[in-house]
């Protein structure tokens, strides 16, 4: 009689599983540690460490340790977070349902503020290339050529979604490249007819003011507070009709289980249609927005969308607070990276995004929010 061989030593399937899970848990406890010794160890160099004097001062030299300092780039950050979620919860929200990764969104961002300056300079009678006055700008001559920009980013979205994406969905490379082209076209067109100054759209004149925050004695810019408040009047506006609404519930289902929703007979299509205008049209907006804040000029098309694509993986892809939580900590980093790092080396200030993508990543694969398919 032939003996049986002897079972092989070793764990069982479900002592194995129990060993992965505690060693994920354990990894995932690392690295929570680490993301926060990288927020606690900056935040003591800040407040209480970092020199006023010498080859290490940081760029606020000897008022370092000025808590008004200290709350202005707190405040500058969390501004800087208002247009970075703007931009990229319209990112989030077209990455989230379609998995398309528009590479075509920030040539959208710098389009819509294009358009934007160009009618308020046909509005004011302006056609100089050397900008406007707040003096001669009013509140219309900023609301209409915003509304303008955002609704014609918004065709523009939905016409290359219609023509170019609809028929290979699913392809995601083949989508990707799609959009990159589109990308490069209006770039260059862009160039163009606009040219390579950089420009900017002006605030209206009772915006463009100081107001007294009545802490520390800090007077701050009512235009950066007006983007916080339109960033948070979109949040809820998004959030509202996310989770309020039908087209909504059916893009959160569409998020989960694509598939699910087409076999139920929803018009998974037309709500695509939807996700990606108003993706795009938010995009435009923030063009608006930024062309305000900042300067339009070529090239800043794909820093904005490096901006958008570092906010969705930080966030998780198709979560709207996500986004939100994604934008604070872009926003933050950079702000107190470019004012307290030593004076020398502020340039190095564009390293702390990326090393907060990897921490992030590290810890969350998926995002802070992100949930596997």
């Amino acid at each position: 009689m032939t003996q049986a061989a002897a079972p092989t030593p070793g764990l069982a399937g479900s002592d194995r599983a129990r060993i992965l899970a505690l060693r994920r848990r354990v990894l995932q406890a690392l690295g929570l540690l680490v993301l926060g010794a990288i927020v606690v160890i900056p935040a003591v160099w800040v407040l209480f460490l970092a020199p006023t004097t010498g080859k290490w001062a940081t760029s606020f030299g000897s008022a370092v340790h000025d808590p008004k300092d200290f709350l202005i780039t707190l405040l500058n950050g969390i501004t800087a977070a208002a247009l970075y979620f703007v931009v990229a919860s319209g990112f989030t929200l077209i990455f989230g349902l379609m998995r398309v990764v528009n590479m075509a969104h920030g040539a959208f961002f710098l389009f819509g503020g294009y358009v934007a300056l160009k009618l308020q300079r046909h509005m004011v009678g302006e056609g100089g290339s050397f900008g406007l006055s707040s003096s001669q700008v009013n509140l219309t001559h900023w609301i209409v050529p915003a509304l303008v920009g955002t609704v014609a980013i918004a065709a523009m979205g939905l016409a290359m979604q219609q023509l170019f994406l609809r028929w290979n969905q699913g392809q995601d490379l083949r989508q990707a490249l799609i959009t990159i082209a589109v990308s490069i076209i209006l770039a260059d067109q862009m160039l163009a007819h606009f040219g390579g100054v950089a420009e900017d759209i002006a605030w209206p004149r009772n915006w463009d003011t100081f107001v007294n925050l009545r802490v520390k004695g800090i007077q701050y810019t009512e235009t950066r507070l007006v983007i916080l408040a339109i960033a948070v009047g979109i949040g809820v506006l998004l959030w509202l009709w996310l989770k309020k609404t039908r087209t909504g519930m059916v893009i959160r289902a569409g998020v989960d289980d694509r598939a699910m929703v087409s076999a139920l007979g929803v018009n998974i299509q037309l709500t695509f249609a939807i996700a990606f205008a108003i993706g795009s049209a938010l995009a435009g907006l923030g063009g608006v927005i930024g062309g305000s804040f900042a300067s339009l000029a070529p090239g800043v098309d794909a820093n904005w969308l490096l901006y958008s694509l570092v906010v969705v993986i930080i966030g998780g892809m198709g979560s709207l607070g996500g986004a939100a939580i994604g934008a604070l900590l872009l926003g933050i980093t950079t702000n107190f990276a470019a004012a307290y790092l030593p004076s020398n080396y502020t340039y190095y200030s564009i390293i702390f995004t990326f090393v907060l993508v990897a921490i992030v990543l590290a810890v969350r694969p998926l995002g802070l929010f992100g949930r596997p398919e």
